[in-house]
């Protein structure tokens, strides 16, 4: 009985040998199991180099560095402006640069804008206020620089002040002549044509039937702009009147930028001092610059003066 199991046994042996002999022969390899193989290591290698992409793709959330910003860094404006320019070459200077050598004046108004426009139409807003005439005596400026001029009003009639005192003064009027949004709902006489409205021509018709086109000159761009060109162009002025933007961030930087082409004994100052907005618009922009540059703010109406 134990010999017959012992056969039994070694019978079982010898046929798993068989067995195994059969699945790893050299046929077998060469098949299934091979493929088997590569394809677990392909399937590991793959795991891996994905899980690698993305440990290195994967944004690290980091705090940002502790930086320290001075209060000088958040006001700073540019400052350094060029050489001052002799107030006798100031509206040649800005002829050769901004209108090629000729004044927007010359053949005024062109044809295709003669019926769009009336023949004056002159309006502001404390545009002849007493603080004009007190600065123009006091100062008596050669180049006045107004920031905002809308339909040249207070332009105007800085220039019949001058021109009564028997000064020589070039009065350069910054605006974009684009209004406001819906300004046309006040004003629907000034003609819109293509989207694009007839404010700078109206200004500038304005200016010609006043007889003040050898004094007053358009300066067309944004506040901005055409205020770091002033200061590139080394275009400086005794007088600068800021009434354009009056929300905080527009009197602020218009205010900063201006200040830098102040000459020195200049007199910067501007309108809408009280108004609605109260501490959040004009004023607040003013009174804060003149902290900041220790000066002081002098009330005239709904003028400021800083001092």
């Amino acid at each position: 009985m134990k010999e017959e199991n012992h056969l039994h046994q070694q019978s079982l042996l010898h046929l798993r040998k068989i067995q195994l002999q059969h699945l790893f022969s050299p046929k077998k390899l060469n098949s299934a199991t091979t493929y088997l193989f590569f394809f677990a290591v392909a399937y590991a290698l793959g795991f891996l180099s994905s899980y690698t992409i993305i440990q290195q793709t994967t944004p690290q959330l980091q705090s940002p560095p502790q930086t320290h910003i001075s209060d000088s860094e958040l006001f700073r404006f540019n400052s350094t402006c060029a050489d001052p320019v002799p107030s006798k070459l100031v509206r040649q200077t800005l002829l050769d640069r901004l209108f090629n050598g000729s004044s927007p004046f010359d053949a005024f108004p062109p044809p295709h804008a003669v019926s769009l426009l009336r023949q004056k139409r002159i309006k502001g807003w404390g545009s002849t206020g007493a603080v004009f005439e007190t600065l123009i005596r006091r100062v008596k400026p050669r180049t006045i620089v107004e920031v905002g001029s809308f339909l040249g009003a207070s332009a105007i009639h800085m220039a019949e002040l001058t021109r009564r005192l028997g000064l020589k003064t070039q009065i350069l009027c910054i605006d974009d002549f684009r209004g406001w949004p819906r300004f046309r709902d006040r004003f629907r006489d000034i003609k819109m044509i293509n989207g694009d409205v007839m404010l700078m021509y109206q200004f500038m018709q304005n200016v010609a039937q006043s007889n003040f086109t050898e004094v007053i000159l358009p300066v067309p761009f944004s506040t901005g702009s055409a205020l770091a060109q002033l200061c590139d162009l080394g275009v400086h002025a005794d007088l600068i009147e800021v009434d354009a933007g009056h929300d905080f961030h527009s009197a602020w930087a218009d205010i900063n930028r201006a200040y830098s082409i102040l000459r020195p004994g200049g007199v910067i100052f501007g309108h809408d001092y009280y108004t609605a907005a109260d501490n959040r618009g004009v004023r607040r922009a003013v009174n804060l610059f003149a902290k900041v540059k220790g000066l002081k703010v002098i009330p005239d109406g709904q003028h400021w003066v800083l001092a």
